[in-house]
């Protein structure tokens, strides 16, 4: 039979518990502490340094630039499941080290591809 008031389930509820407590003290601290301005005509208008904006600033950007940002998401992903292995490692084993080493394969068959399709240029 499962105790509910188990020593991990008092800790995890005792965790969810602060962590709503902190959320709402920063949000209320913020909220009270933050700098309140009046109405104004210059209260609207974008900032910066000082000067006035001039021109458009709808800038396009290319497609490379959103391909690259894809890629590096991606890839930085990956290094948080690999940290996840490293933790781990003592219980996962060789089966656990072989599904690593296969997982890095595949990032590495993939970084090929994408360098045989010239994305990084």
């Amino acid at each position: 039979m499962y105790d509910f008031f188990d020593n991990e389930v008092i800790q995890f509820i005792l965790y969810i518990f602060f962590s709503f407590i902190v959320c709402i003290i920063m949000v209320t601290g913020g909220y009270l502490l933050g700098g309140k301005s009046l109405e104004s005509k210059n209260k609207n208008l974008p900032f910066e340094s000082g000067v006035k904006s001039t021109g458009n600033t709808k800038i396009k950007f290319g497609f490379n630039f959103y391909l690259i940002a894809i890629l590096f998401v991606i890839f930085d992903i990956e290094s948080v499941y690999l940290y996840s292995w490293v933790v781990s490692i003592s219980e996962c084993g060789w089966e656990g080290f072989i599904e690593a080493l296969f997982f890095v394969f595949l990032l590495f068959i993939s970084l090929i591809y994408l360098i045989k399709l010239k994305i990084l240029k």
